[in-house]
């Protein structure tokens, strides 16, 4: 399972008509890049989350399985993609002490995060003139769950897994530059008739 921190984005804390706590806002914006570590972004692009919310998805504090603040299943989490990105409406539960104490946390602007846990299905990357690696993440499926947080909380797995794809990337954009190279020399030296004939084969 991948795992990836982003800021909250229009989070709101507020009592509906039936003075219920609620928290809504964007877990996750559209385009919007964010630094895995240096010289290695990504994004997540529109669409990503069309077909990865049909499942039980939870609303979870720092990813804590203890600490469950909605449920899709239960009626307490809402999720929905629109152009902008993933929103979510959580209905906090006004008996658990442990969730109106994040609903004040989040209202205080203590905590202003979003971590998700998800599967990669499908993403892009490309290799910039500075060197440096953007990953777009087209689909994410299944989405597992969503978290306020405090702190990023990225898993060790998927860290090695982006650095095991930096590496080939690497490896494949030297070999690149080597072939142009050599192909550009070999057009110079024919160009100029310093390249020696191909041998000729002898009966």
């Amino acid at each position: 399972m991948e795992r990836r921190y982003l800021h909250l984005h229009d989070i709101q804390t507020r009592s509906d008509d039936d003075s219920e706590k609620i928290v809504e806002g964007y877990f996750a914006v559209f385009n919007e890049i964010y630094q895995v570590w240096p010289d290695v972004t990504e994004s997540i692009a529109p669409g990503a989350f069309s077909e990865a919310l049909g499942g039980d998805i939870r609303a979870l504090y720092n990813h804590n399985d203890d600490q469950i603040l909605g449920r899709t299943s239960a009626g307490t989490l809402e999720l929905r993609e629109d152009e902008k990105g993933l929103w979510g409406k959580i209905k906090i539960n006004e008996k658990d002490t442990e969730a109106v104490n994040v609903y004040e946390r989040i209202a205080r602007g203590d905590i202003t995060g979003c971590s998700f846990g998800f599967n990669i299905e499908s993403e892009e990357y490309q290799v910039r003139e500075d060197g440096t690696v953007h990953w777009t993440i087209t689909k994410v499926n299944p989405l597992y769950e969503v978290s306020p947080c405090v702190f990023p909380a990225y898993e060790q797995t998927s860290i090695e897994s982006r650095g095991r794809d930096l590496k080939t990337i690497r490896a494949r954009e030297i070999e690149s530059k080597k072939a142009r190279l050599l192909a550009k020399i070999r057009k110079e030296k024919k160009e100029d008739g310093t390249e020696s004939p191909a041998p000729e084969e002898e009966d």
